[in-house]
């Protein structure tokens, strides 16, 4: 009777020490460091089916039941999650009951276009790119963030933002606004107000001398040729705006067909700023226009050493000579090569 009951006894502690080691010891796998992704409106079978495909859980027996117990049926949240290799079943539940969700960067450097950002956006959020792009084409979705579809991308400011994986578009764009108006302080503001731009014609603006060049020093003096350009009645004929117009960022030469190419921002054919960015421009490129030094500049041409630093000229014979100077140098350049490959 007694070795019965010991060995009933035995059995019980076997069982309680198995559900114990069920509940809290490592029996959820994910080696790959896989994230485990629910999405909005998914229901706690989804949820379970997620799991088991992902070889996160062999079975859900013992999931059923604490997930029962503190209700997570009915409380699925939606998000996305990081699941600890080895991690106790308790620990998952708990993680998944709390919605205690890694978070998501979102880093801005330098895009051209909407779709650029949609396609980044639907990349790291639940959000689809088409849902994306279809709130940044709306004019009703983008009126409370005073931008229009042209403007849109003024409200992006190049950093880091975080979120979580479930925000919706609105509220992602919500954030990159509340930094941009941040972004735009006092200061700014007051240098903006001396060159006589609003904060959208300074990133506009910006976006221009981005993609003209790469030197830091050389940026404020081309930004002036363009404020000048701009105090004159002139076009500002930056060829950055017809590659954007023409939507081909590879283009290496602009020739004259191109300018002709019809578009609101050909800045050939129509005069002042663009309606909008052709690129989020760096805040070191930003405060560079905004500290732009005051010249009579009115064009420049790289150098003939290939630096990639500008020369810069008041009038249109000394831009000449700079111009010459370099086709000299290319047309150098480009025989010496060909010479070389035997042609």
């Amino acid at each position: 009777m007694k070795k019965a009951f010991l060995y009933i006894l035995l059995i019980i502690v076997i069982a309680l020490l198995y559900c114990v080691w069920s509940i809290f010891g490592p029996v959820v796998q994910n080696p790959n460091k896989k994230f485990l992704y629910i999405k909005t409106g998914s229901s706690y079978e989804q949820v379970k089916d997620s799991l088991l495909k992902n070889n996160f859980l062999k079975n859900t027996f013992w999931f059923d039941k604490i997930t029962g117990y503190v209700d997570y049926p009915q409380n699925v949240k939606a998000g996305k999650y990081k699941i600890e290799n080895k991690m106790s079943l308790y620990h998952l539940v708990k993680m998944l009951r709390s919605g205690r969700q890694v978070p998501v960067n979102l880093v801005i450097t330098k895009l051209r276009t909407k779709e650029d950002l949609a396609k980044k956006i639907s990349l790291n959020f639940e959000t689809d790119s088409l849902s994306a792009i279809d709130f940044l084409n709306n004019s009703d979705s983008l009126q409370e963030f005073d931008v229009d579809t042209n403007t849109v991308m003024t409200d992006v400011i190049p950093n880091t933002y975080t979120y979580k994986w479930n925000t919706s578009m609105k509220n992602i764009f919500k954030k990159l606004y509340e930094e941009e108006q941040k972004f735009w302080n006092r200061e700014r503001l007051q240098k903006a107000e001396r060159l006589h731009l609003s904060p959208k014609q300074v990133y506009t603006l910006a976006s221009i001398v981005e993609e003209e060049t790469n030197k830091q020093e050389d940026k404020g003096k081309i930004a002036s040729v363009y404020i000048n350009r701009l105090k004159k009645g002139m076009k500002l004929a930056a060829d950055p705006t017809v590659k954007f117009a023409l939507k081909d960022f590879g283009l290496k030469r602009i020739y004259h067909k191109h300018l002709e190419f019809v578009s609101p921002y050909n800045t050939y054919l129509n005069s002042g700023l663009p309606p909008g960015p052709i690129c989020t421009p760096s805040i070191k490129t930003i405060d560079a226009v905004l500290d732009s030094p005051e010249t009579d500049y009115l064009f420049f041409v790289a150098r003939s050493d290939f630096s990639g630093y500008s020369d810069f000229a008041s009038n249109y014979q000394q831009h000449e000579l700079y111009a010459k100077s370099y086709q000299q140098a290319l047309d150098s350049v480009i025989k010496s090569r060909q010479s070389g490959s035997g042609k």
